[in-house]
């Protein structure tokens, strides 16, 4: 029962990351979160329940879920409650909320990604779970088929989300208020993330990803391997736009490079999920 609870739990946190992420690199709504008011708060909480109740009852946030009303209704609170979390522990890593900001404006910020990250609870079951396959069909990959399509999942992900990143102020914005040891939180971060994705929660057919013969295809090898994927092709999608030149310091390329790794990293691991 615990065990089941505590699976559920990942996979709704995991969800909240990979639908939530892009709202996060957004000055537009940090500005806004920080200009809302107390009713505002309510109405968007109270909009992003309505939505997360007709979720649940579609697909159920649990698996096996018995889909009554008041299964449905306690489920939608917890939704809300993991987005809240999910919401607040990024924008802290992201150094979008600080103590010495105001609380309202605090709680503004939080209160609006909420609602992408609460939606993405709801979205995680019915879209990105799936049975696994059977014993045969997972023994169908060579090790280097299995390592390429791996290597080629992150590389597609990553670059998605870093092309739609990469040319906004928002890196530079975010990389600007980092002290250097913060580098290492938001390294910590998306390693974490992306281990809980791929292998913790149970998208895709996550069985199979534990009995591939790739290269890369131990847990901790795999989200090394991939990290470091996707911080190159951030890297690359940040020269293209012109965010990154030959006169840049090493040390703004580095900075810059992981501050967008970690959305690169979010979408790496949903690339690896989709192939």
């Amino acid at each position: 029962m615990w065990r089941r609870e505590f699976d559920d739990l990942l996979n709704g946190i995991a969800g909240a990351f990979l639908f939530g992420i892009p709202l996060l690199y957004t000055m537009e709504v940090w500005d806004i979160g920080s200009d809302l008011t107390p009713l505002h708060m309510l109405l968007y909480l109270g909009l992003t329940y309505i939505a997360l109740v007709a979720l649940n009852r579609a697909t159920g946030f649990r698996r096996n879920s018995d889909e009554t009303w008041s299964r449905s209704l306690a489920d939608s609170i917890e939704a809300l409650a993991l987005g809240a979390v999910v919401a607040c522990f990024s924008l802290i890593i992201l150094r979008r909320v600080t103590f010495d900001l105001a609380y309202d404006v605090i709680l503004g910020k939080i209160v609006l990604e909420t609602m992408p990250c609460a939606i993405g609870v709801g979205m995680a079951n019915g879209l990105l779970r799936r049975e696994d396959n059977d014993e045969q069909e997972s023994e169908q990959r060579s090790f280097w088929h299995a390592t390429l399509v791996d290597a080629g999942g992150t590389m597609l992900g990553a670059t998605v989300v870093g092309l739609s990143i990469a040319p906004t102020d928002e890196v530079g914005v975010i990389a600007a208020s980092l002290p250097p040891w913060w580098l290492w939180l938001i390294i910590a971060a998306s390693l974490l993330i992306s281990y809980v994705i791929v292998f913790q929660a149970e998208f895709g057919d996550h069985q199979q990803r534990r009995r591939e013969r790739g290269l890369f295809q131990s847990p901790l090898s795999e989200t090394i391997a991939s990290y470091i994927i996707s911080l190159l092709f951030a890297l690359v999608t940040l020269r293209v736009f012109n965010q990154l030149g030959a006169g840049t310091s090493l040390h703004q390329v580095i900075d810059y490079t992981i501050v967008l790794g970690l959305p690169a990293t979010v979408g790496g691991a949903a690339g690896r999920l989709a192939i």
